[in-house]
């Protein structure tokens, strides 16, 4: 088990809709607003904003 500490994991959701999803972590204390990156999407086969969900 991972002990207790600032990271957390968050999984990034396509804003296009198409479901696809990408895994990261996040260090809770130094980044506090929700991320946004912009990522390639395989369903559309283009870079496409991804917004933070929680895992």
């Amino acid at each position: 088990m991972a002990k207790d500490g600032p990271r957390i994991t968050i999984l990034l959701r396509s804003a296009a809709g198409t479901g696809s999803v990408y895994a990261t972590s996040k260090n809770r204390r130094t980044t506090t607003a929700k991320l946004e990156l912009r990522k390639y999407d395989p369903v559309i086969r283009k870079h496409v904003l991804f917004k933070e969900h929680k895992a």
